[in-house]
């Protein structure tokens, strides 16, 4: 009994440890240096924002009130949003990672079966500028469309989608949304981290060996850290930044992502890139910010991710109500009339 105690305790302790450390780690959305890079970037929209209104003169009290207003991080939708990271956090812990696929082994057969199609690993001859230059795009590419894929995937497949609804159910934004997801979700993007990663190393180690190495900033990926610096925080967020139509043609502009969480029917499924707009505009459904006016966050009247027990349980109850309707009119043909 006293060692499963210990246990819990640990377990907690862990956990809500690392929570503590999101702030100082720049693999978090949430690190300190992203936040405040869009704090930086939040500056000159205020500036526009308050000669459009033709306001008090800009100060610095105007600046904190427009960055942080309280209707936005006090807002019922918010705090479900805080409370989910630390849930989701440790469900994850508890249930998730023993379950979790890992980069190692997909790595391994990646590279296996590239050296079983050319007789061998290639290890071709590259100055190592070249070698960490190819593998930290090659990195930053496949992340990138693993992310636009899966993401295209949970809205296109109904049953995949009840469970990314929990994402879109929030009626403001704020830099802690990224973490309002069900842990079904969380699970399928883990497992996509490895796949991608995976990917990528079996392909470098294949071409180049096992000194693999990228070009990072504080451990992340140089263009992933600079994608997180330039604004990534205000992608959920209430401050409209554009990038304007001929970059957001390249790059997803935190205001574009803005449309995507639109309750309009016609925005949802927009928009879906991470960083790279490419992916979307192959398939046609890349929208740029400066063609809506009006924007209202949401997925419309819907109710069910009003509380906690709804965002959890909700998404098996659609399923379930899905499956049960397919099975009623699948007996009404098979049955005599």
């Amino acid at each position: 009994m006293e060692y499963c105690i210990d246990t819990i305790i640990a377990f907690f302790n862990t956990n809500l440890g690392d929570l503590l450390n999101y702030p100082f780690d720049s693999s978090k959305r949430i690190f300190i240096g992203y936040l405040l890079g869009s704090v930086v970037l939040a500056l000159p929209v205020y500036f526009a924002s308050q000669k459009v209104a033709q306001a008090a003169p800009a100060s610095v009290s105007g600046f904190v009130s427009f960055l942080l207003p309280k209707q936005v991080f006090l807002a019922p939708s918010a705090k479900l949003d805080y409370q989910l990271l630390v849930l989701n956090k440790l469900i994850k812990a508890a249930l998730f990672a023993p379950l979790m696929l890992t980069m190692v082994p997909v790595a391994l057969s990646v590279s296996s079966a590239l050296e079983s199609l050319f007789g061998g690993a290639l290890m071709l001859d590259a100055s190592p500028w070249l070698v960490m230059s190819l593998f930290t795009i090659l990195l930053f590419i496949l992340d990138d469309f693993t992310r636009f894929l899966l993401h295209y995937i949970l809205h296109k497949v109904p049953w995949l989608w009840q469970f990314h609804k929990v994402h879109h159910s929030a009626t403001v934004l704020t830099p802690f949304t990224i973490y309002r997801t069900h842990p079904v979700e969380s699970y399928l993007y883990g497992c996509r981290m490895a796949l991608s990663q995976g990917l990528a190393v079996g392909i470098g180690y294949a071409l180049f060996g096992p000194t693999l190495k990228m070009y990072d900033v504080l451990g992340a990926n140089v263009f992933v850290f600079a994608f997180n610096v330039l604004g990534a925080n205000l992608r959920h967020s209430h401050i409209w930044l554009s990038w304007g139509d001929k970059l957001e043609k390249w790059f997803i502009s935190p205001a574009q992502h803005q449309v995507h969480h639109s309750a309009a029917i016609e925005h949802r499924d927009t928009n879906l890139g991470s960083a790279l707009a490419i992916w979307d505009r192959a398939l046609g459904c890349l929208i740029m910010a400066s063609s809506v006016r009006k924007l209202t966050l949401g997925v419309g009247k819907f109710t069910g991710h009003n509380s906690l027990w709804g965002i959890y349980s909700d998404p098996f109850v659609q399923i379930y109500r899905r499956i049960q309707q397919r099975l009623l009119q699948l007996w009404r043909k098979v049955s005599p009339s």
